[in-house]
């Protein structure tokens, strides 16, 4: 049996004897030496454990404890992060990037451009607008014409509108053309045989 002593001089002592046994007890227990709590009751016990056998025994008896892991706890990680999505702790002074490192503005276009593109292929497909007003719009919005999907939507509504009243101005305009045609062929015909008549009349 080894004797301790008291109070420091017991506590360094007992320390330099069981040095070994925490050693093997890491090992026995598959963790860290800082996780090894030994029974201070039963120093004189353990320090006369000098193989892993022996160390197995002592914690099957419990002399020898690893410790349970140390809880990080993640609520205030939880509730900071709740908070920004909020908007909060958001400002100028808890920025550390410029605003194109922190949102590029490559991205930002990529974004935009995905979403005009998809839209437009949509509308071809569905038949809503041609493939010639498709490939004007394509390219307009590679031009920065429209900042989102709804004034693409917009334009595009107006364009087909346009389309339909000049379509409808000149279905008009041909119609009246035939209309002042028919009246002229029916008026020279009138005129021709007015004409006969009184080429006819005068021969009598």
């Amino acid at each position: 049996m080894v004797e301790l002593g008291s109070g420091t001089n017991g506590r360094r002592l007992e320390a330099n004897n069981l040095r070994t046994q925490k050693r093997l007890a890491a090992a026995v227990l598959k963790c860290g030496k800082r996780k090894i709590w030994l029974d201070p009751n039963e120093a004189a016990e353990i320090a006369n454990a000098n193989s892993r056998q022996n160390i197995r025994k002592l914690a099957k008896d419990g002399l020898i404890i690893r410790k349970p892991q140390v809880i990080h706890s993640r609520f205030r990680v939880r509730e900071l992060a709740a908070a920004k999505r909020a908007g909060r702790h958001t400002g100028t002074g808890k920025r550390r990037g410029t605003a194109d490192a922190r949102m590029p503005t490559s991205v930002l276009w990529m974004r935009r451009m995905r979403v005009l593109r998809r839209l437009l292929r949509k509308y071809r497909e569905s038949g809503k607008i041609d493939r010639h007003l498709y490939h004007v719009l394509y390219m307009k919005a590679k031009g920065n014409v429209f900042k989102n999907k709804r004034v693409l939507m917009e334009f595009i509504h107006k364009a087909k509108a346009e389309k339909a009243r000049t379509k409808l101005i000149a279905d008009q305009a041909e119609a009246h053309r035939n209309k002042a045609k028919a009246a002229r062929e029916r008026r020279t015909t009138r005129l021709a045989a007015k004409k006969e008549a009184l080429l006819g009349e005068e021969a009598k």
